[in-house]
């Protein structure tokens, strides 16, 4: 496994588990995260302006080191340009879903933390839209990425199928930073 990368692009289907696995990967590397969705909204569900948006996205990938969390599919290949490593979150359409709907019930009435403040989740017509949007959207989702993957050879590209797989690529992860630690004087002087 080796590195984590430096310059992190971490996409796939809303739902598929992009978010939690963006922060553990944070955690474990130091690495500055930054969700598209913090910037991508305001409070009470308001979009920030494009020419805002694209600015504040340009300062963070303009950086040595960095993990962007999200899709925002215009803005993929611009990312690319920067990115060293892509993990993708290539799951089917009912499985991110699943994962809409797990995360609306556990999270609802309440602001998650990868969101703009004020972005609270409720069940209106947007978001029944967005859950039809997340089924039959994946396919799209995956389609649009796999097309501007081609136009970045050499791209270093983690596929996860489960959230099950990136468990224990994070899991291993951890094992090889801990035996890093270890390996020096690491707690032993």
């Amino acid at each position: 496994m080796a590195d984590a990368g430096r310059r992190v692009m971490v996409v796939g289907g809303c739902g598929a588990g992009k978010s939690t696995f963006s922060k553990k990967l944070a955690r474990l590397t130091g690495l500055p995260l930054t969700h598209l969705d913090r910037l991508g909204w305001r409070e009470n569900w308001e979009k920030t302006p494009r020419e805002e948006f694209d600015a504040l996205l340009a300062r963070i990938y303009a950086g040595e080191e960095w993990i962007i969390d999200g899709n925002w599919s215009r803005t993929i290949s611009e990312r690319l340009k920067r990115a060293d490593t892509v993990y993708w979150f290539r799951f089917s359409g009912v499985r991110c879903l699943y994962g809409v709907v797990e995360r609306f019930f556990r999270t609802r009435g309440k602001n998650r933390d990868d969101m703009a403040d004020g972005c609270v989740e409720k069940l209106d017509l947007e978001k029944l839209r967005f859950f039809h949007t997340t089924l039959w959207g994946a396919k799209r989702t995956n389609r649009r990425i796999e097309a501007c993957l081609k136009d970045a050879p050499g791209m270093r590209v983690v596929v996860f199928r489960t959230r099950r797989q990136a468990d224990r690529y994070l899991r291993e992860l951890a094992e090889e930073k801990q035996s890093e630690w270890e390996g020096t004087d690491g707690g032993m002087g």
